[in-house]
């Protein structure tokens, strides 16, 4: 179900274990390549981030792995690929600052969140590092005392 929020864009979908499993260092707002109808599928919101990420193949990013269900009023006669490898539109510099990091630092491209802007398909690309086990516990252990100490605000201002 897609969402709408103050600043004007339409979320279609999000990646939630990209935040839970990766650190995320730097984002970009990037345009998609899509063909047929997978505009209007994406209209209803009929697709899947997780288990996506993009690549570097010859100085251009992709991505791969995002599911995108078939338009239900779609021409039947070409039949659409729901998982293919997708161009990402960046500009050069951009490009560059990335394939940069990636391999000084060696960080991944995360596909976060998809949407709408003004009309137009926008994928939010991350540069992020692999979370290790200890650290993802430690978050979760992090986010459960700030829900506890919350919590125990919310009662004791009840009790006045």
């Amino acid at each position: 179900m897609a969402t709408r929020t103050s600043d004007g864009t339409t979320v279609i979908a999000t990646n939630r274990v990209a935040r839970r499993d990766y650190d995320v260092l730097d984002t970009w707002e990037c345009g998609v390549v899509l063909r047929g109808a997978e505009v209007k599928a994406l209209r209803e919101a009929k697709v899947q981030l997780a288990d996506s990420y993009a690549r570097l193949v010859d100085d251009e990013v992709w991505v791969f792995g995002i599911s995108i269900t078939a338009y239900s009023h779609a021409s039947k006669q070409v039949p659409p690929e729901p998982v293919r490898e997708r161009k990402l539109l960046l500009h050069r510099h951009q490009i560059d600052l990335i394939a940069d990091r990636q391999a000084r630092e060696r960080l991944q491209l995360i596909p976060l969140s998809l949407y709408f802007r003004d009309g137009r398909v926008k994928l939010e690309l991350a540069l992020a590092r692999s979370r290790r086990k200890v650290d993802k516990r430690q978050l979760i252990a992090e986010r459960d005392a700030e829900m506890e100490a919350r919590r125990a605000m919310a009662r004791g201002g009840r009790g006045r």
